[in-house]
């Protein structure tokens, strides 16, 4: 083990103190850590320098789930396993406390997968956004996909193909495709089902559609998804939460199973179901 990448919560105090510490020791050890340039202003310490997570063995994540989002993301799909150390409200994906995270860094040192951690594969989306018969972009997304309206007060068109065949024309106000781990984010709030994160599967969740349909569709990560803006009205596209293109009417978006898959390193069994218990308040009687 020589190098090891480093994402933080850049505005939680908690969160730097926890990087700066993972930075002491490594420093101490002859470890390489590097973070993104927006990353290292706010660690301040010149044991961490600015870097890509190319070449990394370990990806460190310290703060909620966004934070994991925006760390697997950096990765572009690379077999990169990352760990997730909770600073914030208790999140989905992040699963180390902040105060045994050096303890977790050591047992991972010197440790085995399967042995003394697992990894928690979990499926991604690949996405492409096509714009006058040209690829405007091609990226993953661990959550999920989503479209929404631009313009409060109107609905849009959605013209879903699945497997190339045309499904239906969504008019509503926006249209999520997400993956099981997405299904407890933004398709959640729009009354999407809770799936288990060990699927394998895409969620087709509409938003407030304005039609007699208005559920969500599981299918097989065999089935790919084809979305072509229609009617007059541009329309929002974000992944993961963040946006990244403003489409109009003949825009395309596709979305298929990706052949990557991100890692979470686990030092306990699937927290999933306990998880969703605490989160929900769910008592047994």
């Amino acid at each position: 083990m020589t190098r090891i990448g480093l994402a933080v919560h850049r505005f939680r105090p908690d969160a730097l103190a926890a990087a700066r510490s993972l930075a002491a020791y490594c420093d101490e050890r002859g470890i390489d850590v590097v973070a993104p340039e927006g990353d290292l202003g706010a660690i301040a310490t010149e044991t961490v320098v600015s870097g890509d997570m190319s070449g990394v063995d370990l990806l460190v994540s310290i703060g909620g789930d966004g934070t994991m989002l925006r760390a697997v993301g950096s990765l572009g799909g690379l077999p990169v396993p990352v760990m997730g150390v909770n600073v914030g409200t208790l999140g989905y994906l992040a699963s180390v406390d902040a105060d045994r995270l050096l303890e977790a860094i050591e047992t991972f040192l010197s440790g085995e997968a399967g042995t003394d951690y697992d990894l928690d594969v979990r499926m991604l989306l690949e996405v492409s956004v096509w714009t006058k018969g040209a690829r405007l972009s091609h990226h993953l997304a661990l959550n999920e996909v989503a479209l929404e309206k631009k313009e409060a007060g109107h609905t849009v068109r959605l013209a879903v193909d699945i497997d190339r065949e045309r499904f239906t024309t969504f008019v509503a106000d926006g249209l999520i495709v997400a993956t099981p781990t997405g299904s407890t984010a933004y398709s959640l709030s729009a009354r999407g089902p809770i799936l288990s994160p060990r699927l394998r599967a895409m969620l087709l969740t509409p938003l407030s559609p304005h039609m007699l349909f208005d559920r969500s569709m599981v299918l097989d990560p065999s089935e790919s998804v084809r979305i072509e803006i229609g009617g007059h009205r541009d329309v929002h596209i974000a992944t993961d939460g963040q946006w990244t293109h403003t489409l109009v009417p003949g825009d395309v978006v596709e979305v298929r199973a990706a052949d990557e898959t991100a890692r979470f390193v686990r030092f306990e069994q699937s927290r999933f179901h306990r998880t969703l218990k605490t989160k929900f308040g769910l008592e047994d009687r």
